[in-house]
């Protein structure tokens, strides 16, 4: 029983973490493109 507990939990960690992780890489992204705009309107 403890080795389903266990999964259980390893799963969700980890479907939270691949949703943290596709958060993180939005985020970055929208940061690069904000700064390409920023750096053009400067030009």
């Amino acid at each position: 029983m403890a080795k389903e507990e266990i999964k259980k939990l390893l799963e969700s960690s980890k479907k939270d973490l691949d949703v943290d992780y596709e958060n993180f890489v939005e985020s970055i992204k929208d940061d690069l493109t904000s700064f390409k705009k920023k750096t053009l309107d400067q030009i």
